[in-house]
């Protein structure tokens, strides 16, 4: 009889919205003990750095930050509609149509906040307003962003886990092109850094409609009434509205700007995050805090570029504490980059611009089936225990 390999007990890692931070659990899982071969790795204790970043206050809900926002947020929109109408038919509305699509994207980074838990204390505070704001204000399924938002928040760039690299027009791994049997498709793939920003245009439109399909299908929905009901004001209504005031030729120019301006927008915040940080084989298992430290990558830049990509530009930090409200990011970000350099863990910061570089440069070459020019030579290691 073949020899069982020595087991043990140990806690699990988990997220804990009361704390704000991720914990060790006492519910046991099991794990081989076989000896494994022994390799340099960076050393890091996320429990050390939760906790300084608790001390430091942190992770303190900033209300008056928020409630700011949440109350500007309906005087715009109405400010908007009223601009909107008394300007009429012209085509001048394409300027509107713009500013639409910026002032859509900044709404969506706060029902990101308050999805994430960063606005209230209360839970259901928080889903409440993520509803309004995203469901209501933008157009988006926050039943359908938590699903797939949380598996990326736990495996960050890992194939087959992260449904953020598993896009159905860009590819971040080689294999993705070579299982591609539609040749539009693998066309558009091997051309993909070129195509980037202008396939962006179009990440607006799949947004709306990845909200409804996942409001109106078979797949369990909570709140699924609500959520039905205010998608079809805010799209149904904004629709009727553009095509009472403008003439068809005006509206469908408008709607396709507002659209365009809104995809790229929402693209190019979430671009620099990820994309072109080393991909994850599917099997490896990291440490909580290295996989989401190098898995990251933050966008330097002053508080111009905290508004346009809404925070996002702090990502390592946001992945460690995603409870952190979002104007605590920037005075948490130098304690955590010093933490971690100082324990050899890699930490990456660009500039906006370099970042997209990094990212067409990367994409293009995954396009052209190149060998991934950032797989991680830990990863290689970890890929052969």
């Amino acid at each position: 009889m073949k020899a069982r390999q020595p087991q043990t007990l140990v806690g699990a890692l988990v997220f804990s919205p009361r704390s704000g931070v991720f914990v060790t659990t006492t519910a046991p899982r099991v794990v081989s003990t076989r000896p494994r071969p022994v390799s340099p790795e960076p050393q890091g204790d996320y429990r050390e750095i939760a906790l300084t970043v608790r001390g430091a206050g942190l992770l303190e809900r900033r209300h008056a930050h928020y409630w700011v926002r949440l109350i500007a947020l309906p005087v715009i929109a109405a400010i908007g509609i009223a601009i909107f109408i008394i300007i009429g038919d012209t085509w001048w509305q394409l300027i509107t149509a713009a500013v639409a699509g910026m002032l859509f994207t900044q709404a969506a980074f706060l029902g990101h906040d308050a999805a994430h838990r960063q606005i209230f204390t209360s839970a259901r505070w928080n889903l409440w307003t993520s509803y309004i704001v995203a469901d209501l204000f933008v157009g988006l399924s926050i039943g359908w962003w938590q699903t797939k938002h949380t598996a990326h928040h736990l495996y960050p760039n890992q194939v087959g886990q992260d449904p953020d690299i598993e896009m159905p027009v860009i590819a971040v791994t080689p294999a993705k092109v070579a299982e591609t049997r539609s040749r539009p498709l693998r066309w558009l793939m091997q051309h993909q850094g070129a195509l980037f920003f202008p396939l962006l245009m179009f990440e607006g439109i799949s947004l709306h409609l990845s909200a409804l399909h996942r409001v109106f299908s078979r797949e369990p929905v909570p709140h699924r009434a609500v959520e039905i009901t205010f998608l079809m004001i805010r799209l149904g209504g904004f629709v009727a509205l553009v095509f009472w005031v403008l003439s068809p030729g005006v509206a469908v120019a408008f709607l396709a700007v507002q659209l365009a301006v809104f995809g790229v927008a929402m693209g190019a915040s979430f671009a620099p995050n990820h994309k072109g940080m080393p991909v994850v084989p599917a099997g490896i298992r990291l440490d909580f805090l290295t996989r989401q430290v190098m898995m990251s990558r933050n966008v330097r830049g002053g508080r111009a570029i905290d508004i346009l990509l809404g925070g996002l530009n702090y990502q390592v930090e946001h992945h460690l504490f995603p409870t952190m409200p979002r104007p605590n990011l920037r005075r948490a970000a130098p304690m955590i980059e010093s933490y971690c350099r100082d324990r050899g863990i890699p930490y990456t910061s660009t500039g906006l611009f370099e970042s997209y570089g990094i990212v067409i440069r990367y994409i293009n070459r995954v396009g052209l089936s190149e060998r991934d020019p950032f797989e991680c030579p830990m990863l290689q290691q970890r890929a052969s225990i």
